[in-house]
C-alpha cells in the first residue's frame, strides 16, 4: 500500500496554517487496508478508503466521518502520490466546504 503511513499536511487551499495546525500538527494517517484517520484544525475523522487505478496512476478514494467542533460531519476525498514522500489530496464535507491539500511523509 503506497499510501500507508503518517503524512503531515503542509498546505490547504481553504484554510491557513494557523488554523489547520491549531491543536496538533495537521496529519492524515493511512494503514495497509486503506483505512485511517486525520485531524486538521478542529476537524477529526476516520477514513474508509480503497485504491482506484486511473490510467497510469492510482488514487486512494475515501469516505470519512468525524467531528468539527463536536458537530458530527462526514464526507469524501482522495489522495494521489506526487512522489514517494509527497501527496496531494482533496477533502470534501457533505453539503459543505471542499479543500485541496498537500502533505509530506512524516
Amino acid at each position: 500500500m503506497k499510501f500507508a503511513g503518517t503524512w503531515h499536511i503542509t498546505d490547504m487551499e481553504n484554510w491557513d496554517e494557523d488554523y489547520f495546525n491549531m491543536e496538533v500538527q495537521a496529519y492524515i494517517e493511512i494503514d495497509q487496508r486503506g483505512s485511517g484517520d486525520f485531524q486538521f484544525g478542529l476537524v477529526t475523522g476516520r477514513i474508509d478508503g480503497e485504491v482506484v487505478k486511473e490510467q497510469s496512476s492510482e488514487k486512494l478514494e475515501f469516505t470519512w466521518e468525524g467531528s468539527d467542533e463536536n458537530d458530527e460531519v462526514f464526507g469524501s476525498g482522495w489522495l494521489k502520490l506526487n512522489d514517494k514522500n509527497t501527496l496531494e489530496g482533496k477533502i470534501k464535507f457533505h453539503k459543505g466546504d471542499t479543500s485541496l491539500f498537500t502533505a509530506k511523509r512524516a
